[in-house]
């Protein structure tokens, strides 16, 4: 139990906390400091392994902290920027201290002159004879950036179903989708929801932002028939009866309003790909699975361990037998050894739906996208699942990650998903993260990494504490970005930070810094320092993407006509009459309406009041975007069907079938993928946006400013 605050001397506290990143204030507006409970300080601290139950303790922890700092050469992790003036870490050193270092390729070099970007390991030697060891990263100065100017596609792929896929849509639509928006409609990319692992439950949890791993993809997206060992599987009766049930299940979506059901989806498969996996791998496949395996190594053994653990013992490993919680320990290996059948089911679902992933990719690129698929990181993992389980060692105990009170949620909120500890992460050489990293860009053309702000600080909850008692601890953001940088370069590929909501000052700058595009909604991007209109597109940031909505959001036409305030009132989500909100719905799209016809982007003389000509307004909103200079500008699919649903309802829990709608019609009717890609009204706006492309030849440099 923590000691009560007063137990404390404040100043001893707030020094000991600062040393370990953790803090005991924070401003969330520039004329307003929030001091936060010292319960969560300590809270915050002992989950990072220091004791500071009692004033003896603080003091104690305090002269170790500076002791520690004071006597050592170097910090855990060094970075340095190509480019750059050596980091402050190495100039500080004593004069005469040498360098050595050992490049990632093994080759030992003396000083740090021409090194190649890596993660390398430096060591220092100080005249009086201390040593000191220390990652070092040697990174690019900036990211990649979009090769030109480009408009993409925006879609939950559950959602997407086609005539194909088993009552979700997978990685061969997916693949469909982009193939057809780069060729036919000239879409530079395809963004998508997480495709993490999900932790299996009954129901399992339909968010893909709650996942049991961020470091390996979920089979339930794979399209079966693809897998090539389909064709030689043996029970042609009993898989042939499988997909007729697979049938039933797309047309109880596609034709009767059936909400997508993924554990029904995956029930399915997995019995269809017990039977597949049954046939060997030719020499050939098995050389590329054998390849699979040994890049991911100790990560994929966990994993799959994991998942044939949780067939065995329930999903939630905290439940399992004492034994079994240690990655590391004999009962886990014996158990293993047990499983083994299982642990290679698991280690070829991972690999089949790598296989699979990167063929989408490859169809984006093969149809001219010049990014291709944008794959989407979610900030954490689900503290019952695999990563949590494997990775124990650098996710702080008893702390959950989420959000202070803000102008929207003054009760804050709790995510329920465990933060990584910034000292580990920082010992070893940020492994964890260039691993997943590594893994996510196997397959991805961009990666847009939710709640990127979790790069320089996370809000720390502690356990059984509500989100309101929670603080701020902070990440060595100069490392994390460094890691980023030296990862995508390495894989071409771009990053997008969603950055919305409340960001700290500084952050926006430091991620441009270095060539992380922001996220620019339409709807928020008002005046806010002056009079609150609506931002003209002159005024909007050139590195971003650029859209109109998101899946937290309504689509355009529900926001246009006021939809999403019925929604929201049906559902008792409203803090303020229904009348109020209303009023002000309709005055938030009457001011962007008028925005758009003085810019002549709109026919106000032809149109009625907001909503009445929905299409045409949906159109000028993104001949809007078009006029902004962002670098990449976002099609919401839904909106390209008139969907007036949100793909997820903040807030709400069953009251709503968040994650779990297929993309729909303005009259609520489910639209497969074939009959999507010929509407007249999704044909209608894209045109707008391909005419908006620069002509062939121009904007496709790589700019480096």
């Amino acid at each position: 139990m923590a000691a009560a605050p007063e137990e404390h001397p404040a100043d001893d506290l707030a020094r000991l906390a600062g040393l370990h990143g953790v803090a005991t204030s924070y401003r969330p507006a520039p004329d307003r400091t929030v001091h936060v409970p010292a319960s969560a300080v300590t809270s915050a601290l002992a989950a990072l392994g220091v004791d500071a139950s009692g004033p003896d303790a603080v003091r104690a922890a305090l002269a170790d902290r500076e002791r520690e700092l004071r006597e050592r050469l170097l910090p855990p992790t060094v970075v340095r920027w190509a480019g750059a003036e050596p980091p402050a870490a190495l100039a500080g050193l004593p004069a005469g201290t040498r360098l050595r270092v050992r490049t990632e390729d093994g080759e030992d070099r003396d000083g740090l002159a021409d090194l190649p970007p890596g993660v390398h390991r430096l060591t220092a030697t100080a005249p009086d004879g201390r040593t000191g060891e220390a990652h070092l990263v040697v990174a690019p100065d900036r990211l990649p950036a979009p090769p030109g100017r480009s408009y993409g596609l925006l879609v939950q792929l559950y959602s997407l179903l086609s005539h194909r896929s088993w009552g979700m849509g997978d990685l061969a639509d997916l693949a469909e989708l982009a193939g057809w928006a780069g060729r036919t409609a000239g879409a530079g990319f395809v963004q998508v929801n997480p495709l993490h692992a999900a932790v299996p439950g009954d129901p399992t949890d339909p968010s893909p932002y709650r996942p049991s791993s961020r470091r390996f993809p979920d089979p339930v997206h794979l399209r079966v028939e693809d897998v090539p060992e389909f064709a030689y599987a043996g029970g042609r009766e009993r898989l042939g009866g499988l997909v007729e049930r697979a049938g039933r299940l797309r047309a109880a979506v596609l034709d009767k309003g059936a909400l997508i059901d993924r554990d029904a989806v995956w029930e399915l498969k997995r019995e269809a790909l017990e039977a597949v996996l049954e046939v060997p791998l030719g020499p050939g496949r098995q050389a590329a699975y054998d390849a699979f395996r040994a890049a991911h190594g100790r990560a994929l053994v966990d994993h799959a361990t994991w998942c044939a653990l949780a067939e065995v013992h329930g999903p939630d490993w905290r439940a399992w037998p004492a034994a079994l919680r240690d990655p590391r320990s004999a009962g886990t290996a014996r158990a293993r050894s047990a499983l083994a059948g299982r642990v290679e089911f698991h280690s070829r679902l991972a690999w089949l739906t790598d296989g699979q992933l990167r063929a989408a990719q490859r169809a984006a690129r093969e149809a001219g996208m010049p990014v291709g698929i944008v794959h989407d990181l979610a900030v954490g993992v689900h503290p019952a699942g695999a990563d949590a389980w494997a990775q124990q060692d650098v996710f702080a105990a008893g702390m959950s990650v989420g959000a202070p009170p803000d102008a929207f949620n003054a009760r804050g909120q709790d995510w329920s998903l465990p933060p990584w500890r910034p000292d580990r992460l920082a010992a070893t050489g940020y492994a964890p993260y260039r691993e997943l990293l590594r893994a996510l860009f196997r397959y991805a053309g961009a990666l847009r990494i939710d709640h990127v702000m979790g790069l320089f600080r996370l809000w720390w909850v502690p356990e059984g504490s509500p989100p309101t008692d929670g603080t701020y601890v902070h990440y060595d953001a100069d490392a994390m970005l460094a890691v980023l940088a030296l990862e995508a370069t390495r894989a071409g590929a771009v990053v997008i930070g969603e950055d919305l909501g409340t960001v700290e000052p500084g952050v926006r700058e430091a991620l441009q810094r270095r060539g992380v595009l922001g996220t620019s909604v339409l709807w928020f991007e008002r005046d806010w320092e002056g009079d609150g209109r609506p931002l003209p597109p002159e005024r909007w940031r050139a590195d971003c993407l650029a859209t109109a909505t998101t899946h937290d959001l309504p689509p355009t036409a529900a926001r246009l006509t006021g939809d999403h305030v019925e929604l929201r009132d049906r559902l008792g989500l409203l803090t303020r009459p229904a009348a109020e909100e209303r009023a002000e719905a309709t005055a938030d799209a009457a001011e962007w309406l008028a925005l758009l016809g003085s810019l002549g982007l709109l026919d106000l003389t032809a149109a009625g009041p907001p909503g009445s000509d929905e299409e045409e307004e949906i159109r000028a909103v993104h001949r809007f975007l078009l006029r902004t200079p962002a670098r990449l500008i976002g099609v919401w699919l839904p909106d390209g069907a008139g969907d007036r649903r949100p793909q997820n309802l903040p807030g709400t829990w069953d009251e709503y079938p968040n994650w779990r709608l297929p993309l729909a019609d303005s009259e609520g009717r489910p639209v497969p993928l074939e009959e999507l890609l010929t509407s007249p009204r999704l044909l209608g706006l894209l045109d707008v946006l391909r005419q908006g492309r620069p002509p062939e030849g121009r904007g496709r440099t790589r700019r480096r400013d």
